[in-house]
């Protein structure tokens, strides 16, 4: 399963329920955000917000491995760096599909039954770090399927959103290569939970909120 893993995280058809979720797009465009804006968005969400995810993941998968998995630390440190409610709720209700995954996967895998342990419910980076160690991915290969994820995320979310060229989302994500690298690198980076980056975007939770309040929308966030 390890050869094929890394590659199943990065996919965007993985049953973990993903495709409810636009990374803030859908939220974005009701404020205004227009198609030649879309690789701007990725650059500001690499440069903010994948890097705090993809660190967290990481950082969940290395208290996986421990003899005693305690995922309460990064948890309870993501949770302080998401302070807007349905961003946590929207993290909270992703991280139950990957959660099942992992469960599915192997009940009885230590990762797993400590992760069933955690209160409140594990946001989508800490199962994604429980999920990793499932799955045997390395710290490299966890944190750039997170990374990649927030680009696919959002570049699929834009066909429905905000129609146009399909074959213009595999050039935004390949531009963005740079600025992927380079969150990959940061999250790397971070040794422990009081490390954790603080880089929720300002006018993502915004638009969060605003997104929350409205009755008819296509994805949770």
């Amino acid at each position: 399963m390890a050869h094929l893993a890394s590659l199943l995280l990065g996919d965007g058809r993985l049953p973990v329920g993903a495709y409810t979720y636009s990374a803030g797009l859908e939220p974005a465009v009701a404020a205004g955000l227009t198609r030649d804006r879309i690789p701007a968005l990725l650059r500001a969400r690499l440069r903010t917000a994948a890097v705090t995810e993809a660190a967290a993941a990481v950082l969940a998968l290395r208290a996986a491995g421990q003899e005693e998995a305690d995922y309460g630390p990064v948890q309870r440190a993501l949770a302080a760096r998401t302070p807007v409610a349905p961003l946590r709720e929207a993290s909270a209700t992703l991280g139950r599909g990957v959660h099942r995954l992992a469960r599915r996967l192997a009940p009885d895998h230590p990762a797993v039954t400590a992760l069933s342990a955690l209160r409140p419910r594990p946001l989508r980076p800490v199962a994604l770090g429980a999920l990793g160690a499932v799955m045997g991915v390395s710290e490299e290969e966890l944190a750039h399927a997170v990374v990649y994820d927030e680009l696919q995320t959002i570049t699929s979310a834009a066909l429905k959103l905000l129609p146009g060229d399909p074959l213009d989302t595999v050039a935004w994500i390949l531009a963005a290569e740079p600025d992927a690298s380079a969150a990959v690198g940061e999250a790397l980076a971070v040794r422990d939970p009081a490390g954790l980056p603080a880089r929720t975007p300002l006018l993502t939770e915004q638009w969060a909120l605003e997104h929350a309040r409205r009755e008819r929308r296509l994805f949770l966030a």
